[in-house]
């Protein structure tokens, strides 16, 4: 039975990895913090779960003992986290690390969490210009972007075979910043119209947790040192992602245009990127990955989890709370009636 160790595997990726690695005979281990926040579904697939701290070397190498068949870093987020992995790379047979698409430049040095948002050519290859890699801890004020090119490097250096995975807008069951909350809560809410910045044109290229699960399983059969985009194969645009949310949950609504031009929140999602960001994955096909679905076709495991905890009594705890920085702004519903009143 071959065996995985996914380091932080109680988010998304690693919940979805998990458990499409136990239904086809691994021996499973994840690894996080937090006992209370363990997703219920890896216990039941048989997948264990060991309590610890993500930058402890000597945890690391307690809980890989032997070595495994894979090692699949969930929670590699600066160069310190990637120098407490490294020496266990050589008792791994393959090594996946979880990077993002926020690495990449345009022409212009921006980025995804630039002031100013970045305007590539076409589809972004992974020989696209990326971020000065940033050795400052995440927490000590290193960019996003900026430190996972330092982790990235630091793993890459020494010719292991580490596949560095870099997926745009993660979705998924279980997702500590699942953004198509904001129009789950919508549907439960009754709201029968949708604001949508210049109509919902914009895109940014989603990735199913699902679909990096599957990428990693690929990997795992033909360790090499590399790097590889992974997104689903279609990118939808904001409009379509409203919409397919909606009809996955069988309501409907009404689009309404907000201007561009508007200075306000209102209308603004996670995905208003107009010349739309997309990642290309031909890399990744090349090594026979093939994806577990597109957008439609994989976002109702996560709509599902949404809204049978947003029905539980306890389920607050797995959402983001009224007040959460980055969601409240986007389920203002008292600024959207204003600007239809006006």
């Amino acid at each position: 039975m071959p065996r995985a160790l996914i380091l932080g595997g109680t988010g998304a990726i690693g919940v979805a990895t998990a458990l499409r690695l136990r239904a086809r005979g691994w021996d499973v281990t994840v690894t996080s913090r937090d006992p209370a926040r363990v997703p219920p579904p890896l216990a039941v697939a048989g997948v264990r779960h060991v309590v610890g701290e993500r930058g402890d070397a000597r945890h690391l190498a307690a809980v890989l003992g032997a070595g495994a068949d894979l090692l699949v870093d969930a929670a590699c987020y600066d160069a310190a986290h990637a120098r407490a992995v490294a020496p266990l790379v050589r008792d791994v047979a393959s090594v996946v690390m979880i990077s993002s698409k926020a690495v990449y430049v345009d022409d212009a040095g921006r980025h995804a969490n630039s002031a100013e948002p970045p305007r590539f050519a076409g589809p972004i290859h992974e020989t696209q210009a990326t971020l000065r890699p940033d050795a400052r801890a995440l927490g000590a004020g290193a960019s996003y972007g900026g430190a996972k090119v330092a982790a990235e490097e630091v793993l890459l250096a020494g010719g292991a075979p580490v596949s560095v995975l870099r997926p745009s807008k993660v979705h998924g069951a279980w997702s500590r910043q699942p953004r198509e909350w904001i129009f789950v809560r919508r549907v439960l809410d009754g709201r029968d119209v949708v604001l949508l910045r210049g109509g919902g044109r914009g895109a940014d290229h989603p990735s199913a947790a699902a679909n990096v699960a599957a990428l990693i399983e690929t990997v795992a059969g033909v360790p090499a040192a590399r790097i590889l985009n992974v997104a689903d194969p279609d990118c939808p645009t904001v409009a379509q992602i409203a919409q397919a949310v909606a009809a996955a949950l069988g309501h409907a609504w009404r689009v309404i245009d907000v201007p561009v031009a508007d200075t306000s929140a209102v209308g603004r999602t996670p995905w208003d990127r107009d010349p739309p960001v997309r990642l290309d994955t031909q890399a990744a096909r090349a090594l026979g990955y093939q994806p577990a679905g597109d957008y439609a076709t994989t976002i109702p495991e996560e709509l599902d989890w949404l809204v049978a905890t947003a029905r539980q009594p306890d389920g607050s705890a797995w959402l983001p709370a009224p007040g959460d920085p980055f969601f409240a702004p986007l389920l203002d519903y008292a600024s959207e009636d204003a600007w239809l009143a006006g």
